[in-house]
């Protein structure tokens, strides 16, 4: 099989992502990032794609109802499922699938694909069907936990996957302990929350929270979470840097960052802006990408069978287009 190339990151993008956040200064409302983002921006879903050949066996059949999300465990997990048949030349996956296997003897085959933007996606897990594991893509404990701090009240959870270097590890895990406590007192709320436009409508508490959360990237229960977060900075991976991910909202990823990029400094500012005043709230202008979590956001936030409050999108802030109407014929 031919190796599958991710999606490659510059280096410079973190120093450019900062400059953009905190560029903005015009502020629509005064919740915070983290308290917007919970309350009103629904996760994109993850694509998971099965390519088969012509049909499916009943065996493969189960297999493929296995990556369902269960009803008693997730009502509403961020999962759009697709079925490709690779005799279907037309649809981009195949050609896809085609430049990492050489055979058929790997079909059906899945891709997990995440959604960086409009019309820009990751293609990030991927494997013959008999091999995947749906607990494993679609539910981890580490998302369970992720899930639980984010519907809890805490503003930003920092994810720190290891890496082979123990001594890398080890100074990553004390820039978080050092840093994270001294940022909730440090950090204020923006003024005025509450007012007309400013409103929150759950009940979570609103908290200057911000909490880390380690995965070993040997925890074969995380391999998805660990691959997602890897195929963005292979080269840090490579060579032995662990990643540090701030999520917020609902399970919104803001960035990976390699560990050595990371400074006192640069972690205020990014838990900064995610903690000050929404100052665009069309989420398809926010950076970051959301993350596969099987949470029923809607009802843990508001309670069964309330609606939530609406979302802004794109077509919200276009502006109105001005049309010239004839004037008509006088009588």
């Amino acid at each position: 099989m031919k190796t599958f190339h991710w999606l490659t990151l510059n280096r410079r993008r973190t120093a450019l992502l900062v400059w953009s956040l905190l560029a903005s200064v015009a502020c629509a409302c005064n919740i915070p990032v983290f308290r917007y983002a919970l309350e009103r921006w629904r996760p994109d879903p993850c694509q998971i794609v099965v390519l088969y050949d012509a049909q499916l066996t009943k065996a493969e059949q189960e297999l493929v109802a296995a990556l369902k999300p269960k009803p008693e465990q997730a009502s509403d997990a961020n999962v759009d499922l697709m079925l490709v048949d690779v005799n279907d030349a037309s649809m981009p996956l195949v050609a896809t699938w085609r430049s990492v296997s050489d055979t058929n003897d790997d079909l059906p085959h899945v891709f997990v694909r995440t959604k960086l933007g409009p019309d820009r996606w990751i293609n990030g897990w991927h494997g013959p069907l008999n091999t995947i594991s749906a607990d494993r893509v679609l539910y981890s404990p580490a998302r369970k936990e992720l899930g639980r701090r984010l519907l809890a009240g805490h503003a930003v959870v920092w994810i720190l996957v290891t890496s082979d270097d123990q001594k890398k590890n080890e100074a990553a895990k004390k820039l978080l302990a050092d840093n994270l406590e001294p940022l909730s007192g440090k950090i204020e709320l923006p003024e005025g929350i509450g007012l007309p436009g400013s409103e929150l409508h759950s009940e979570i508490p609103l908290l200057l929270k911000f909490s880390a959360l380690q995965i070993d990237h040997k925890d074969q229960k995380e391999a998805f979470l660990v691959k997602l977060f890897s195929g963005f900075q292979p080269e840090a991976v490579e060579d032995g840097e662990p990643l540090l991910i701030p999520v917020f909202g609902r399970g919104r990823a803001l960035e990976v960052i390699p560990a050595s990029q990371m400074t006192p400094k640069l972690m205020e500012d990014l838990t900064g802006f995610l903690s000050g005043a929404c100052s665009c709230q069309v989420k398809e202008q926010n950076p970051g990408f959301d993350l596969l979590l099987s949470v029923d956001w809607n009802t843990e936030l508001f309670g069964a069978g309330q609606q939530p409050p609406p979302e802004r999108t794109e077509r919200d802030r276009q502006k109105p287009i001005l049309l010239t109407i004839p004037p008509g014929d006088r009588p």
